[in-house]
């Protein structure tokens, strides 16, 4: 893809009108139509775009274009609307000079797109965030909704803006977005009630019948059809290409996202469907008694409605429509309103409705949009107002239009020469006046305060008696006849008496943009935008809080006999104060032109072009730019451009850029008179010059491209002959060293052929040597091992016998030591039991002698002490031997070593008690507590239910979990969990029995510290809370069973609803913890628990006998509940084995 540098590069046409050559109103007229068949809609006059509308989507608007645009010179790229927008971004973020871009052109031009092109480049552009962005869409937003109720189809235009609008965007020192303020001028709100054939009514009208809910106009009180309302016109209710559906959801979701409330939507949407109402009320005649003429309401059913959605009392506004208050100082005069007064009364109303409507949307919007930071902002103003405009029939609305053109076209040439000259003196090049047309005179002559017409006009409206706008055109006759620029039938100027395209009841004025021909009719009456006073305070007396602010010159407190304000000198005060604004800003324009009426594609209409560049003041335009020096440029960027016309510039200039620049126009010898050197551009006089460097510069690219042609053609062959001769010398090295590779192995096979046949015959040699010496070396082996054996031979045979004669001698040897050995044996014996007989006796004699001497000293008590003696030694042996067969620690261990005597009986049991609970107290102090509290409740269980209930046996296994549900982690209970504000000790589910038919209904069972709570299993709504105190016993049954009757004392406030029978598969889990909570929660006093086969259950007020019988259960192996009659419910329990 090509990058263009320049504005000058592959120009369609002209692409700035400043460098046409020649210059004149068919040549301008001429490039605009080249550059639109070439679909380049955009053309530069100096910094002004002008704007084509080409009625079709071009892919020139997309986000790459935008990046593309983005910080670059405005004169760098070909001309485009974001290139106005960049520069002015820039200018207002870098330079901290406030930007204004004002939009013109007439209906159908494509003001509107522009101004939405313009904010979507900045908020492109602009910084990020979610707070910016939010700021952003505000913004963007906020056209929609001005567009619904600000725009209409025409004739010219399907979406043609019928309101000027100003929008100033405040930016932060960042260049980020803080908010905004809208301005809106001159709605065009005769619109309302009647709208030229082929065009339409607002759009917010056909987008409400045709988007709105059919709830919404219910409510409403409307009807989609078009034709049942007056103030829509039928001939062109449907557009093509425009979806009032789809885009009043729009409307809606802009309203939403700029921060309208849903009670402020339904307000706006009622006053909109009023105004629809109002204008279906019709008049019919009604003569008094007195000959005076008076009006009523033919059909007040439409006047009915009306009233109910404004929150009016009917009979207020009747009244209003047929009467008018004239108050004075001191006194009140009430006349009647005939037809025709009653028709323009309600008129009025539907149009000042409407306006005030629409002027209290702007400030609501501007309330939402707004910059909240107190801090100095940087401004960018858009300006989209509507242009000069020449119709056939000319009225007011024309005249306060052109006037705000007039003072636009002023402010441009001031603020376009004042620029020029700023730049001047900047550059340092000397200013010469320019001759130009000032239309001050014109401006006067409208707005002069004593001699101006909206002052006459102002002045007539004022003025007591009879006012017509036949006296208004006397008194412009009279004061404005010798008036250069205007021109009437009846002036003094007696050349206008035989002009019969003046007529009689109109003016002509010469504006800037040519003649416009003004009809009076009217004049007078839109001036006066008068609304009669009763209207007014039956207006504020609506109880709708909007309509009130809508009209607060209703309020009786308030009453101000002062004459409003006329329309002419409101919109010139707004003029003025649009002006002032104006100026403080540096201005950006854009104008737009339709190049045809048909809103076709592809159709360019020389004469409405040249029109609309007549009026838009264009060639004045261009004329005022071209009276200095037509074109200037920065010396870097021009020097950069040229710089290849001059050997001595080219390709490297070293020194200052500027120096640069004057060395190339010497160089190309261009005549001094045609430029001039400021201090950081160059200016050039004539477009001629410019065209002449292009023309240059064209044909030196033509011969630097041919040069770099010849030098890279010429670098292509020789680096081709290069790489030919490389490769041959490559090819040549491969293939020598190919051949003595083929060489080397010939030879080094011959070598190695000739030494394996060397090798072999030494070999061959060796081996014969060393077969010879190996024979040699056996057979010398073999003789040596012959004569060996012979010796070992004759050894071992002499060792053999030595060893025989050896082993005779240690046989013999050891029979003589055998017999040496038991005879002294037999010796030894004899000499043992000589002295063993010897030491009896000694001992004998010894004992003998101790028994005599002890005899002397023996007493009674001996055989006590040698009792006491044994015995003690008898219970150490016992208390040893009971130490070492301890049996284990284990409180269920039975084990116990036996007695070893009869007398330690009593001993032996005590002990083994004793040890018994030292176990038992040792294994309880590893218990945490909530151990402890299941033991404690696993032993009230058995002091419940052991030996009670059948059931209790399966359940002493079976630890006791408490929270089955997990309803504290289970989200499925969370509501359930939040609605309990105790900590739940038991959470299970139980089955509540229905005492019509003995069936369950599945309920979670909750126990906390203070409340039985039973509740919904599938949506966890709370069904019944019982508090413990208020529980007087539980029932059970003596089987295998899970039933249990909750019963209540009766007086309390939970025995309203009678007794709970309930089944569970944790009944004696269940039963043990409320028996142990209850007693808590009832100081002490603990819940009754009577197990019988048989008890009674209060229901309400009947009592119900429970009773358990032994058989067969129908549904499994579970018990079931049968009903026998209203007094007895039947459980059959399975039989256990």
């Amino acid at each position: 893809m090509e990058v263009k540098t320049s504005l000058l590069d592959n120009m369609i046409g002209v692409g700035d009108m400043v460098l046409l050559e020649p210059l004149s109103e068919d040549s301008f007229i001429a490039n605009l139509k080249n550059r639109f068949e070439h679909n380049e809609i955009y053309t530069y006059i100096g910094s002004v775009v002008i704007s084509m509308n080409p009625y079709r989507s071009l892919p020139i608007f997309t986000p790459e274009k935008v990046e593309e645009y983005r910080n670059r010179n405005f004169y760098e790229l070909s001309p485009h609307i974001y290139a106005l927008a960049d520069e002015a971004y820039r200018s207002l973020r870098d330079q901290d000079k406030d930007q204004c871009i004002l939009i013109t052109g007439e209906s159908g031009a494509g003001k509107t797109e522009a101004s939405k092109l313009v904010m979507s480049y900045v908020a492109a552009v602009c910084g990020k965030g979610q707070e910016v962005n939010k700021v952003k869409e505000q913004l963007l937003q906020s056209n929609p909704v001005l567009e619904a109720f600000g725009n209409a189809k025409t004739v010219r235009n399907d979406n043609s803006s019928r309101f000027g609008k100003y929008m100033d965007i405040e930016f932060d020192f960042k260049g980020d977005p803080l908010g905004g303020v809208i301005s809106n001028y001159l709605l065009e709100k005769s619109r309302v009630v009647k709208q030229p054939r082929g065009e339409r009514n607002f759009h917010v009208f056909y987008q409400l019948l045709s988007g709105a809910s059919d709830d919404t106009l219910k409510k409403l009180k409307l009807d989609r059809d078009f034709s049942k309302y007056n103030y829509l016109s039928l001939d062109s209710a449907a557009v093509n290409g425009l979806d009032d559906a789809a885009n009043f959801r729009t409307v809606r979701n802009a309203m939403q996202i700029v921060g309208f409330m849903e009670d402020e939507v339904q307000s706006v949407l009622e006053l909109v469907a009023a105004v629809l109402k109002l204008g279906n009320i019709e008049f019919k005649p009604d003569s008094r008694s007195n000959g005076g003429d008076e009006s009523r309401i033919k059909d007040k059913n439409d006047l009915k409605e009306m009233c109910e959605l404004l929150g009016i009392e009917q009979s207020v506004l009747e009244r209003a429509f047929s009467y008018r208050t004239v108050e004075a100082k001191l006194e009140k005069v009430s006349t009647t309103l005939n037809v025709a007064q009653a028709y323009y009364a309600r008129d009025a109303l539907a149009k000042n409705l409407y306006s005030r409507l629409f002027s209290w949307l702007v400030t609501r919007i501007n309330e939402s949009i707004k910059a909240q930071a107190k801090t100095r902002h940087k401004v960018m103003g858009v300006l989209d107002i509507y242009g000069f405009e020449i119709f056939e029939d000319n009225s007011f609305e024309q005249f306060i239009i052109n006037y705000c053109n007039e003072k636009l076209q002023q402010i441009f040439i001031e603020l376009t020469l004042r620029e020029e000259q700023e730049e001047y003196i900047r550059e340092g090049i000397e200013w010469t006046n320019i001759e130009y047309f000032n239309n001050a005179i014109i401006c006067d002559l409208i707005e002069n305060h004593q001699n101006g017409i909206l002052a006459m006009l102002d002045e007539e409206c004022l003025r007591p008696g009879t006012v017509t706008d036949e006296t208004f055109l006397d008194k412009l006759n009279t004061i404005c006849a010798e008036h250069q620029h205007f021109e009437s039938r009846l002036s003094k100027n007696s050349k206008f008496l035989t002009d019969h395209s003046l007529p009689h009841s109109c003016f002509r004025i010469q504006h800037y943009a040519g003649k416009v021909l003004y009809r009076v009719e009217g004049f007078v009456d839109k001036n006066n935008d008068l609304l009669y006073r009763d209207l007014s305070q039956a207006m504020y007396k609506a109880t709708q809080s909007l309509i009130k602010q809508l009209f607060p010159e209703g309020n009786p407190a308030k009453v101000n006999l002062k004459r409003p304000p006329t329309a002419g000198s409101q919109f010139k005060a707004s003029v003025g104060t649009l002006m002032r604004n104006l100026q403080t800003k540096n201005p950006n324009y854009i104008r737009c032109i339709k190049p045809n009426d048909k809103k076709a594609s592809h159709i360019f209409t020389e004469s409405l072009v040249c029109h609309q560049v007549r009026y838009l003041g264009l060639m004045e335009n261009v004329r005022v730019r071209r009276a200095g020096y037509a074109f200037r440029q920065a010396y870097e960027p021009c020097l950069e451009r040229y710089k290849m016309l001059c050997k001595r510039t080219w390709p490297h200039w070293r020194g200052p850029a500027r120096e640069g620049v004057e060395v190339l126009m010497a160089d190309l010898q261009v005549p001094t008179d045609e430029f001039a050197y400021g201090r950081s551009k160059i200016f050039i006089r004539n477009p001629r010059t410019l065209f002449f460097l292009e023309e240059r510069r064209r044909q030196c690219l033509q011969d630097l491209a041919t040069l770099i042609q010849k030098i890279y053609r010429g670098w292509k062959c020789r680096t081709q002959f290069l790489l030919l001769k490389k490769s041959q010398i490559v090819v040549s090295a491969w293939y020598r060293r190919y051949a003595q590779q083929k060489k080397y192995q010939r030879i080094k096979s011959a070598t190695t052929l000739v030494q394996s046949y060397t090798r072999g015959w030494q070999a061959r040699k060796l081996l014969r040597q060393l077969k010879y010496q190996k024979r040699c070396e056996e057979a010398a082996t073999t003789i040596s091992a012959f004569w060996h054996g012979t010796q070992a031979r004759m050894e071992l045979r002499r060792l053999k016998q030595e060893a025989r004669n050896k082993h005779a001698v240690t046989v013999i040897w050891a029979y003589w030591q055998g017999t040496k050995a038991r005879r002294e044996l037999r010796q030894l014996k004899e000499e043992a039991r000589n002295k063993h007989a010897v030491s009896v006796i000694w001992a004998g004699w010894q004992g003998t002698k101790v028994r005599r001497e002890y005899r002397k000293f023996f007493r009674a008590n001996a055989g006590k002490k040698i009792y006491d003696f044994t015995i003690q030694r008898i219970m150490q042996k016992y208390f040893l031997g009971l130490k070492s067969n301890m049996p284990p620690m284990s409180p269920i261990d039975k084990n116990w070593p036996t007695r070893p005597y009869r007398f330690l009986d009593g001993t032996h049991k005590e002990l083994r008690r004793i040890f018994h609970l030292w176990r038992c107290k040792k294994y309880r102090s590893q218990f945490t507590e909530e151990k402890k509290a299941v033991y404690e409740e696993k032993l009230e269980a058995s002091e419940l239910f052991k030996d009670k209930k059948a059931l209790y046996p399966s359940s002493v296994n079976q630890p006791f979990k408490g929270d089955y549900l997990e309803i504290s982690k289970n989200p499925k209970y969370q509501k359930l969990n939040s609605a309990v504000e105790e900590k739940v000790l038991l959470a299970d589910v139980v089955n509540k029995i229905n005492r019509a038919n003995g069936k369950g209904t599945a309920r979670i069972f909750l126990l906390t510290k203070k409340n039985v709570v039973l509740a919904d299993s599938k949506t966890g709504q709370v069904k019944a809370s019982v508090p413990l105190p208020d529980l007087a016993s539980v029932s059970v049954s003596t089987q295998s069973d899970g039933f249990f009757a909750l019963k209540l004392k009766e007086g309390s406030a939970s025995a309203i609803k009678g007794d709970f029978l309930l089944s569970s598969e944790h009944l004696i889990e269940i039963i043990t913890k409320l028996h142990r909570t209850g007693a808590k929660a009832a100081d002490k006093e603990q819940i009754n628990v009577d197990i019988s086969d048989e008890f009674l259950v209060q229901f309400k007020q009947d009592k119900v006998c429970v009773k358990f019988i032994q058989g067969s259960p129908k549904n499994g192996n579970g018990a079931s509940c049968k009903r026998k009659n209203n007094r007895l419910l039947e459980v059959s329990v399975p039989m256990t084995a």
